[in-house]
Formats: C-alpha cells, structure tokens, sequence
C-alpha cells in the first residue's frame, strides 16, 4: 500500500494509519485512551446472557461464536464504550444486537436503543437479525430508514419501540421532530463507521450526538479505523475498550465455486435430489444452518434412499466420532452438518461441499468450504441461493474478493 510522493519517493499508506493510529489513541494528558479487553468466551452459555436471548441466539442458527463475539458481546452487555474493529461478515451484528438486547428493560416501552447504519439494506438487515435474536424477549424493534413513510414511522414510534435502527438522515429528522425522543435511550451503536465517514455523514452524526443524554453507553464498529473515526470515539467515548479482531488466513485457491438460484426455500430439497441424481459423488459434505434442519433433511434423503450421516451439536461427543469414523472410511458418502463442525471436518475425498443453507456470516463460508480443496485437491462448492439470500451471497463475493458464477450444465465434468 504505497502512494508516490511528488518527489519520486513512496510513502507507506499502512505505515500512517498506524502512525495516526498511534497518535490518537493516546489522550491529552498522556494517558493511553484505549485499553484492550482480552476474554474470550468460547461459548454463548458462557455469557452470562438471558435464557431468552440465548434460545433466541440458537434458533437463528448460531452454535458458536464467531472471533468477535467471543470477545465483544460481554464488555458491552457490562455496559463498557466498546471500540470494534473487525472486518464485515464476521459476525459484528450479532454481537452488538445481544449487547443490546441483554441490557433493555421489557417493561419500558421507551426507545433505549438506537443503531446507525450507512445504508438502508444494512439498516434493514440489523431490525431483522435484532428481531430475530430479541424474539423470545418480545423486542419491539423499528428500523427508521429514508424512502418509506415519514407519518409511518411516526406512529410507529408514538405507539413505542424499544430500540430503533436507520441511517442517519431520517434519525436526525425524527429527533427533530421529537417523534424519536432520547429520554430513555441508554446505548449507541454506530455500525460501519468508516463506511459512514465516507460517506460524508460526519456532520449528521456529530448533530445526532448532541442530542443524545451524556451518559449513554458507545459503540463504534467498523473494518477500518481511519483517523475521523478516531476523533469520533475520542469526543464522544468514555474510556473505550478496543477489541480487534484479525482476518483468517485460510484460503478459498483451487476450489471452484457457484450458485444455483433455487428461488424458494421449499425447492432446494428437489435441486438437491436433482443434483446428487446426475452427479456420480465420490463424497460431499452439505451445510445447513440449524440442528432441526439437520435432522429434518436427513430423513427426507434417506427417504429418498440416499445413504447419509449427520452430525451437529446436539449430538454426544461419542456419537459425532462414530458418524466422523463413518464418513472418513468412505462407508457413508454424504454428511449432513452445521457451522459448529465446519472448522473440524479434515476428510481428503471431499470434492464437493453444498450449502443447503448460506451461512449466517462470511467467516464461515471459507471454513465450510476451505476444506474442499485442501491436499492440492481440487475441489466445487455449490450455493443454493433464494431471493432472501442474495444480500449475503453478494457480502461473501466481497469479503473474499471471489465471483461465485451460476452452475454450469457440465457440473460432472468438473468433479
């Protein structure tokens, strides 16, 4: 990352963000203004969190927790101003929608909390995985976006919420217009906050923050630490923790990746049949995103006459290294499996891995997949992507820097 200087010489861009890095994170009076937090927990049973919100936690598919929320999610349900830096997709959503979510009052139906994102889809995507998490809790959340109903969001509102997502114009506008009161509200969560500096909500945000009340909880997420995201945490935070979390070094090299646009839900289950019916399959791992669906897509396969195992957490340790066993000696072709063993399946003849369902973060693509074409093997993954799943698909071909194409007829030819 080297830029060239009027004179002919380079100068090291990475070498500066560290330098102002540096700079900033050291306060007026020479004390360092962040302090690093360290624990880890290497499960959500470990958190201290609600039995609401972990059944929530489970039913949407999470088993263990991704780099960041092993470390992020306890100091913020504790109330610290958290600075996280971690690239997108790898679970950040997650970890400040359960901060949130553990530290509201159910009874007040006032808004506590109150999430800036960049964009609309975003903003969109965090009331529906906050939704999702909070479901046990009965969370009301709202998501206050530009291009829908102003009146709309207003009697939203009016009726209460308790916490409230949207980008930073309509926010603004809605405490402007005291639809959104800030009495009440006790967390701040700016997400992609470089993305936000870039583009040009410093001012807006900077206003937002003056009429929130001085003791609300921060947090800042974001890929990058750029020095106006820097300045932000310093005006607004109150001794911030810095949690970084650095990106895998697995790689996705020799394995050919693609998708089949499967529309619905309910027609994966024929695409798969259809596929393992013109395919002849030395071995192939299929992920999906739930122990219920594990257990539920076994049954119709083996319905079908398909020889598979399954494996997910749910199952004693005893079992999962028979099935394990099983698979590896060839006896069985077909394994049926959640993230929670993504990382652990070593098995050579793998040629081919199918997510039934995409995953719920980035991150675990390259571990499901990763695997696939290891040994100087070549390997194919195969994407079965509904309308509701392009979102993530497109997140994946980002994070990775990878096009995933459709699947070609001559699919046989490739394994």
């Amino acid at each position: 990352m080297a830029a060239l200087l009027p004179d002919g010489s380079q100068f090291d861009t990475r070498q500066y963000d560290a330098k102002m890095t540096e700079l900033l994170s050291v306060s007026a009076d020479g004390q360092d203004f962040f302090t690093s937090y360290d624990e880890v927990c290497d499960t959500f049973d470990a958190m201290g969190l609600q039995e609401k919100l972990l059944r929530g936690i489970y039913a949407y598919g999470f088993e263990k927790p991704s780099a960041i929320q092993q470390r992020g999610i306890v100091p913020f349900c504790k109330g610290l101003d958290v600075i996280q830096q971690a690239q997108s997709g790898t679970g950040k959503t997650a970890t400040f929608c359960s901060g949130i979510l553990q530290q509201l009052d159910y009874d007040l139906v006032q808004c506590q909390a109150l999430v800036l994102a960049p964009t609309r889809e975003l903003a969109q995507q965090i009331e529906k995985v906050m939704r999702a998490l909070g479901d046990y809790l009965g969370a009301r959340v709202h998501a206050c976006v530009g291009g829908t109903s102003v009146r709309e969001d207003q009697r939203i509102l009016l009726n209460g919420v308790h916490v409230v997502v949207g980008t930073p114009g309509r926010v603004f506008d809605m405490l402007q217009r005291h639809s959104l009161r800030p009495d009440y509200l006790k967390m701040f969560v700016l997400d992609e906050a470089d993305e936000m500096l870039s583009r040009g909500f410093k001012d807006q945000i900077y206003e937002i923050f003056q009429m929130l009340p001085s003791k609300i909880q921060v947090g800042v997420f974001s890929a990058t630490m750029p020095p106006e995201a820097l300045e932000i945490t310093r005006k607004f935070m109150n001794k911030p923790v810095r949690i970084l979390v650095k990106r895998d070094e697995l790689t996705l090299e020799g394995i050919k990746q693609f998708y089949v646009n499967v529309d619905k839900e309910e027609w994966k289950f024929e695409t798969l049949c259809d596929l393992y019916e013109s395919l002849a399959i030395t071995q192939s791992v299929i992920f999906v995103n739930t122990r219920r669906k594990v257990d539920w897509l076994t049954e119709k396969m083996q319905s079908r006459d398909h020889t598979v195992s399954a494996t997910h957490g749910d199952m004693d340790q005893n079992t999962r290294d028979i099935v394990m066993r099983e698979f590896r000696s060839g006896s069985s072709r077909v394994l049926i499996t959640t993230d929670l063993l993504a990382r652990g399946i070593d098995v050579q003849q793998v040629s081919l891995v199918i997510n039934y369902d995409l995953p719920t973060q980035p991150e675990n693509y390259l571990h499901r997949i990763g695997r696939s074409g290891r040994f100087g093997r070549k390997g194919v993954a195969i994407n079965f992507v509904t309308g509701d799943d392009e979102r993530m698909l497109s997140d994946i071909q980002r994070f990775y820097n990878v096009v995933v194409e459709e699947l070609p007829n001559n699919i046989a030819d490739l394994l």
